[in-house]
């Protein structure tokens, strides 16, 4: 299996996107990897490799790169040899099976459409991802892709969203909610109200408005929104997890009964850390393109990568894409 890895996108790039390849090859070995981006830069980074790894990592030479600042559909309209547009390209020719950046999310977004096509019948595509709740994995989608939504999109997120939590994390007929400021029907402005309408004469497991803080309880398997308001959101619950890990370690650090007690607590806290860090997540799937296209986090360092080349790997593996076009086209759930 080869996946396309943006080797110059992100904050740490390349030196942690390389290290994250060759994690992921050293963890899987069905995975090869194709290293996107300057080979001067590359190949220093992962020529010391293992011999078992280093024959599955190929280096695919890019003289340019998308920055976080510039403007997206521009940047990848313009920059067709840049290390994102190349890796995309092997995706819509059949050379990789999937891709992985964590460049800017506007420029995965417009490549995937641009470069990659949509779904036939998605308007719109939605990044989804699975968040930890307290008694299951909850998907989030839209986190970015698309910033201002009409209905008909937020219910195209809500059917991709059900097809991915069945058919690829294995649950059973998903419940969907519309993220809104109360859970009573009158809440919510015009397009959450127009919405609803859509999810009354569809077949998805509806279960009306959701609130915020439910999200972390699990109140839906789905909890589906337009993007500003989702990114917001993700970000929030980010930084209030870093920051209470912060509180609770600068507290332990001033009292020395905490300290001791710390010595029996240190295994319970390390798993709830593991499963509220991103980087254990690793990334998310752009759903609605023709193509699996796997967007990490732009702060992602080699755990982090190599994490979402193992999303990527058991998105194509499970056939997220195929799946997703085939039961659209067959109609199943929805009118």
């Amino acid at each position: 299996m080869l996946l396309a890895l943006d080797a110059m996108g992100g904050d740490n790039a390349p030196k942690e996107t390389c290290a994250g390849a060759v994690m992921a090859c050293g963890k899987f070995p069905d995975l090869e990897i194709a290293l996107v981006g300057d080979t001067e830069e590359v190949k220093p980074l992962v020529e010391n490799a293992p011999a078992s790894v280093r024959t599955r990592l190929h280096l695919v030479h890019a003289e340019e790169k998308i920055t976080m600042d510039e403007p997206p559909a521009v940047a990848v309209r313009k920059k067709r040899h840049s290390s994102l547009r190349i890796a995309m390209q092997m995706v819509r020719s059949g050379e990789a099976v999937g891709c992985v950046s964590a460049g800017s999310t506007g420029a995965i977004v417009a490549g995937g459409v641009l470069v990659v096509g949509r779904i036939p019948g998605i308007e719109r595509p939605g990044l989804g991802v699975p968040l930890p709740a307290v008694d299951r994995i909850s998907m989030l989608i839209d986190i970015g892709a698309t910033v201002r939504c009409k209905p008909m999109n937020l219910y195209q997120f809500a059917l991709m969203g059900d097809v991915y939590m069945r058919k690829i994390i294995g649950v059973e007929n998903p419940s969907i909610g519309l993220l809104s400021n109360g859970q009573e029907e009158v809440k919510g402005d015009e397009l959450i109200i127009e919405t609803r309408e859509y999810f009354r004469k569809g077949k998805l497991n509806f279960i009306g408005n959701v609130e915020g803080g439910g999200i972390p309880f699990g109140v839906a398997d789905v909890v589906v929104c337009e993007g500003l308001t989702g990114n917001i959101l993700l970000k929030f619950i980010e930084g209030t997890g870093e920051a209470l890990y912060s509180l609770v370690r600068d507290e332990i650090n001033r009292r020395f009964l905490p300290k001791v007690g710390m010595l029996f607590m240190l295994p319970m806290l390390k798993d709830l850390w593991t499963r509220f860090n991103y980087e254990e997540i690793g990334g998310t799937p752009l759903l609605g393109v023709n193509g699996a296209v796997i967007k990490a986090h732009g702060r992602s360092r080699a755990r982090a990568v190599c994490g979402a080349l193992g999303v990527a790997r058991g998105f194509v593996s499970k056939k997220g894409v195929e799946t997703i076009a085939e039961e659209l086209s067959e109609g199943v759930r929805t009118e």
